[in-house]
């Protein structure tokens, strides 16, 4: 069951991010682009085995402070990239518009295309390795995983990721436009707060110890209740939008200086335009 979940909670996130660009570029007519975004998933996933066969064949793996280290710095790196996706669609939420009345758009589509290939790679790239570790610390942990229960895992998740291509095609612009945004400000919010945890937790940012922890104790068995963020649902949703049953202050603090600095920017943003 663990594989189950951790293959579907990463595969989920990545897909959710690629589902709502692949969405919008289509929306907006931006065909070229849309190459972009797959190159970045190809790669990515290429990138994601090689990687992982890297890190436990020449360094043995990552463990301890370095996987939290590693962790650390790719969520807060994506969560980089992501603010400044939401920022871009929020100003060029009308560009399919500008297509047809001009010849040469403001932003070079060169620059628009290096985004997007970016993000792609990123976001695929952070959960594909990730995946890849997990599942290797389970199959030692347990001796052993379920196949069927990882492809199970993992093709549920692609299926939710399509349901936004097919349905978002179906959907208005403008409110797919305001749906998707607000979901990926959470979603970069949370990755951010996820990074200063992994970065406390490596002792490179200061730990003054938790707010408040409303975590569920644990089951007789030793395992998590589903709500606890350690737990099947808690868990996904840490993955997803940085839900933490025993934040730190810095935790806290730097999800609500994210998601409402980019709640801010882009509702000014999208009320000019």
């Amino acid at each position: 069951m663990a594989e189950f979940i951790v293959v579907f909670r990463e595969v989920l996130e990545a897909s959710l991010i690629i589902g709502i660009l692949y969405t919008f570029l289509n929306k907006t007519n931006q065909q070229n682009n849309i190459k972009q975004l797959w190159k970045g998933v190809y790669l990515a996933l290429v990138a994601s085995v090689v990687g992982s066969v890297l890190f436990q064949v020449l360094l043995g793996g990552f463990t301890g402070q370095a996987e939290k280290l590693f962790e650390g710095i790719i969520m807060i790196v994506a969560a980089a990239v992501l603010g400044t996706m939401i920022i871009w669609m929020a100003k060029n939420k009308n560009i399919a518009a500008e297509l047809e009345e001009k010849a040469e758009l403001a932003i070079s589509p060169e620059k628009i295309g290096y985004g997007i290939f970016g993000l792609a790679f990123i976001s695929v790239f952070r959960e594909g390795i990730e995946t890849i570790l997990f599942i290797y610390g389970l199959m030692i942990k347990q001796g052993g995983i379920s196949i069927a229960a990882s492809l199970l895992g993992g093709l549920l998740a692609l299926s939710i990721g399509y349901i936004i291509f097919v349905q978002g095609k179906n959907v208005p612009l403008k409110t797919f436009f305001n749906v998707s945004s607000v979901l990926l400000i959470f979603v970069a919010s949370g990755m951010l707060a996820y990074g200063v945890h992994e970065l406390e937790s490596a002792g490179v940012i200061p730990d003054y110890g938790r707010i408040w922890d409303i975590n569920p104790p644990k089951n007789a068995d030793g395992t998590y209740p589903l709500f606890h963020d350690k737990g099947y649902i808690g868990g996904l949703m840490k993955g997803l939008f940085g839900y933490n049953g025993d934040p730190s202050f810095i935790e806290l603090l730097a999800w609500i200086i994210v998601s409402s600095g980019l709640f801010i920017s882009w509702k000014r943003i999208s009320t000019q335009n």
